[in-house]
């Protein structure tokens, strides 16, 4: 249980840094790369919707950018 509270807890100031710091963050450009990815292959897939993709794509480079 502890490491998905450090999970949370890392996201959380991953993303409260994205927001404050806009694109001089280094982990926006990543982060909205893999939202058009994801938003591109929902898109394309029909099983999955534009928004799906977009947040799934978001999510992906998120975590990505937290692991490391």
């Amino acid at each position: 249980m502890s490491d998905a509270n450090n999970l949370l807890d890392a996201a959380k100031t991953e993303i409260s840094g994205m927001a404050k710091e806009g694109m001089a963050h280094p982990s926006t450009k990543p982060v909205l790369i893999g939202m058009g990815v994801g938003a591109v292959a929902g898109a394309l897939l029909p099983v999955v919707s534009l928004p799906l993709g977009l947040i799934a794509g978001g999510a992906f480079a998120l975590y990505g950018r937290i692991k490391r």
